[in-house]
């Protein structure tokens, strides 16, 4: 049996060596990538755990916007980027939202809730949206507004209401809204609208209050006048046509003039003494007729506006005293004129009567001279 051994020298000894560590090397290099990958990959979940784009929603970092319209969903979602300066959540099925509902993304700017199904806000579901400057809520099914609901707003610039059945608007939403230049509440159920509201908003522009239930009677002529002074200064408005009465039905306010318009009756004084007297007496029968009111009080039908004007003008009396006074003035012009005319004449008869005497007397003494010499010629 023979055995052969492979002789191995120093110079294949170094070789392998050499191929060894070349892929330890390489060996050592895929862990450490590996390990890379790892390390960044889970930074990456965590990052998109702390800020990152909830789910059935579409997050632009570059513009910090979400969009999370048309997803069906039923609440806000949670996770959304703290950084976040535009949310649209516009048709969805929010039904309603509570206190702090936005409290995550506190650099909002404009947040869209159109076409949703939001029939109550609770005062506090916009707090800690100090920079929200606007805000849409149209098509919705809100029927009233807190007055403190857009307290915390105080940069709010465009509020739309449009689309809902806001039946009624408090005097005050919060403090003066000192940049609020879009104001819109048309396609409501509005009947009134108080102006101590409006001036509230110094700075606005645009107000849109069209096809509402507009009621033309005396406690609207204060928006008329509001709306005329507005109009005046550059503001921009649509029509505000009268629903009611039927007098004026299918008019537009601003056309209606003041003279038809009677002031609203004041309280009566005893009203407030007498409240708890007629809620303790609401279920007794009242006694007396109807027709026995007190002097302080006046028929609620009192405050529509006047009919309109048949053949008479509401304004005659004034046309009678125009007329008066117009005529009075032009008498005492006519007898200045004719006074005039006589003077003028009188002087021109006495001034030619008196040149005519000097004419005369001064052609006297030439014809006797001329006479004069004539008889001293020789025959």
């Amino acid at each position: 049996m023979v055995i052969i051994h492979r002789i191995i020298t120093p110079t294949k000894m170094h070789i392998y060596m050499e191929e060894y560590f070349k892929l330890a090397r390489f060996k050592m290099f895929l862990l450490v990538l590996v390990g890379e990958l790892l390390l960044l990959s889970g930074a990456l979940v965590l990052l998109r755990l702390a800020g990152g784009c909830p789910e059935k929603c579409r997050c632009h970092s570059s513009s910090h916007s979400v969009d999370c319209s048309r997803q069906g969903l039923a609440q806000v979602p949670s996770g959304l980027p703290p950084q976040t300066r535009t949310l649209h959540l516009q048709d969805n099925q929010l039904h309603q939202l509570p206190a702090f509902a936005f409290r995550s993304v506190p650099q909002l700017r404009i947040l869209n809730l159109r076409n949703n199904s939001l029939s109550h806000l609770v005062p506090g579901v916009f707090h800690g949206l100090r920079h929200l400057e606007v805000l849409n809520l149209t098509q919705n099914s809100l029927h009233s507004l807190e007055s403190r609901l857009f307290h915390s707003l105080p940069r709010l610039r465009e509020l739309d209401l449009s689309s809902n059945n806001i039946s009624h608007l408090p005097a005050s939403l919060g403090r003066p809204w000192e940049n609020l230049t879009v104001f819109a509440v048309q396609q409501n159920q509005l009947r009134q609208l108080d102006r101590a509201l409006l001036e509230s908003m110094p700075s606005v522009r645009l107000l849109l209050l069209k096809d509402n239930l507009w009621q033309c009677n005396c406690h609207l002529l204060s928006l008329k006048l509001w709306l005329e002074k507005f109009i005046y200064k550059g503001g921009v408005t649509d029509s505000v046509v009268c629903a009611s009465p039927d007098t004026w039905k299918g008019e537009e306010l601003l056309k209606i003039p003041h003279e038809l318009y009677q002031p609203c009756p004041f309280p009566s004084p005893d009203v407030g003494s007498s409240r708890g007297q007629q809620l303790g007496s609401a279920h007794q029968p009242v006694s007396g007729p109807p027709e026995s009111h007190s002097a302080g009080q006046r028929d609620p039908s009192e405050c529509e506006l006047k009919p309109k004007p048949k053949p008479r003008p509401a304004n005659l009396r004034h046309a009678v005293a125009t007329v008066v006074i117009t005529g009075v003035v032009c008498g005492i012009v006519c007898l200045m004129m004719l006074a005039a005319a006589v003077y003028g004449c009188t002087y021109a008869a006495v001034t030619a009567q008196y040149q005519g005497g000097r004419l005369a007397q001064t052609n006297a003494p030439v014809k006797m001279e001329g006479k004069e010499l004539y008889d001293s010629s020789p025959a």
